[in-house]
């Protein structure tokens, strides 16, 4: 199961619009994405799931893909953590 090690770097972590913007992201492609942060586990399918880490701007997400478009899912996600869910100028 391909994984990726992500930094939030968005000033407001991981709150309600960036939580919508991965869930929308993961929904492209063919792939179960199951998010990780201090012993928590999230399904990125469900934003309440992934609001429920309370993941604050630094902290550091193990997101693991599993399926045909997993490597891809990641890729996406990547550059979405990368952009700061475009939120920061």
């Amino acid at each position: 199961m391909p994984k990726r090690r992500l930094t939030l770097t968005n000033k407001r972590g991981l709150h309600a619009r960036a939580a919508t913007k991965l869930v929308q992201c993961c929904q492209n492609y063919q792939a179960n994405v199951r998010v990780h942060h201090q012993g928590r586990e999230a399904d990125a399918a469900n934003i309440m799931s992934l609001l429920m880490l309370a993941a604050p701007c630094g902290s550091v997400l193990d997101v693991h893909a599993d399926g045909e478009e997993a490597t891809a899912t990641l890729d996406a996600l990547e550059a979405l953590f990368d952009a700061r869910f475009d939120e920061d100028a």
